[in-house]
């Protein structure tokens, strides 16, 4: 696992410990069980993108912190050059890269994806807002509320996140870019 990865779990449950906020309160806060929280605080489970953004509105901090650190510096235009987003692996078969982790107060969340068909999908998942998909390379398989899309590169979808879906590399490696917002 990425070494800054790897250090998210820390910078949480030491802004937690700082604000003084119980872990049950943040479980209770984020929708989740005390003992799924208690996981994703160990580094036992991997933080599901989208509890990750709770998580962060909840500690009252941008999620660029936990992910990196650092604070976003960005007010007016963040520039995020070929290969340099955050990267954020958070389900199996998946690995993010974070566009514009720089960008102070940001409403959405754009997101490079690049998806490995040799590893098990992973479940479907929800989360509040939308979601926007465009498929950058080779072909995805969506799923939304049990419905199947097949995408090829330059096609794209739009849905409600509050639906249970998924995406899936079909027939090679494929990559999209995700815009999400909460």
């Amino acid at each position: 696992m990425d070494e800054n990865l790897a250090q998210i779990p820390g910078r949480i449950r030491e802004l937690r410990e700082i604000l003084e906020i119980s872990a049950m309160d943040i479980a209770a806060d984020i929708g989740v069980s005390y003992d799924t929280y208690s996981k994703y605080e160990s580094g036992e489970q991997d933080i599901p993108i989208s509890a990750l953004y709770k998580i962060a509105g909840r500690l009252g901090t941008d999620a660029t912190v936990l992910l990196t650190g650092e604070d976003p510096r960005m007010e007016h235009a963040s520039v995020c050059r070929k290969g340099k987003g955050v990267r954020i692996e958070r389900y199996p078969g998946y690995e993010f890269s974070s566009l514009a982790y720089n960008f102070k107060g940001r409403t959405i969340e754009p997101l490079l994806v690049d998806l490995d068909p040799s590893k098990a999908p992973a479940d479907p998942v929800f989360h509040s807002g939308q979601e926007f998909n465009y498929v950058t390379k080779g072909c995805v398989k969506v799923t939304v509320a049990g419905r199947e899309y097949i995408l090829a590169e330059g096609d794209s979808i739009y849905f409600d996140a509050r639906l249970p879906h998924g995406q899936y590399a079909v027939n090679g490696p494929a990559q999209f870019i995700t815009v999400i917002q909460e």
